[in-house]
């Protein structure tokens, strides 16, 4: 029985690839980095960390740290994003219902703190949330299964009980070893065959206002 819900953000609570690309197109372009959109392709859910590595140069990561980097570019996001940031479709009536049903609710998110007070502040879902986990809390991001038990963990739950929203591939996989009871893909990021094909999700939706039987998602 499902006691638990816990939700990716980025691509999930909100459909904000798109202007994550953005906000790497204005990063790199500061600091002359070209090809980081091939690279980035398949780094979408994991940490900054991560993502830095893959893109940027040796020389520039020595220079400045990757926790810097990071922080400038999601700096860029934020502001970028603010004057047209929306929950994911039909997420609010979803958190309604889970309210109702008594099911807790927590973000695993790999995006840093800042990043995860913006969406809940901005899009004025804060108070659905029992629990928020973010990158900066755990040592390692998806797809390593760390957020998924520590966001479990924080809700009093074993990972069995909780039902994972993600739409990465390093997010599903990383709900997957956690144990988590069912998986739920979002093709907000990728398309729905290549999730059929190449994940471990149990349910694949184009966004939240696809699910219309909670009671039998929850069983």
């Amino acid at each position: 029985m499902i006691k638990g819900a816990i939700f990716d953000m980025d691509g999930t609570l909100v459909a904000n690839s798109p202007v994550h690309i953005r906000a790497f197109e204005i990063f790199c372009d500061r600091y002359g980095v070209r090809g980081w959109k091939e690279k980035l392709g398949g780094a979408f859910g994991r940490g900054n960390d991560d993502i830095m590595r893959l893109i940027m140069p040796e020389e520039v990561i020595r220079e400045k740290g990757t926790a810097a980097l990071g922080d400038e570019k999601e700096a860029v996001y934020r502001e970028i994003y603010a004057p047209e940031i929306e929950p994911m479709p039909g997420l609010v009536a979803l958190l309604d219902k889970l309210r109702d049903a008594g099911i807790r609710c927590a973000v695993g998110s790999s995006g840093c703190r800042a990043n995860v007070d913006f969406v809940l502040e901005k899009c004025d879902i804060e108070s659905f949330f029992d629990a928020k986990i973010n990158g900066d809390m755990v040592t390692r991001c998806k797809p390593d299964p760390e957020i998924y038990l520590t966001a479990a963990a924080a809700l009093g739950l074993a990972p069995a009980e909780c039902v994972v929203f993600e739409d990465a591939k390093a997010g599903i996989e990383s709900a997957h070893r956690a144990g988590a009871g069912r998986i739920v893909a979002l093709a907000s990021t990728h398309s729905r065959q290549m999730l059929a094909a190449e994940t471990d999700a149990d349910v694949i939706i184009g966004d939240f206002r696809d699910i219309t039987d909670l009671e039998t998602l929850l069983k």
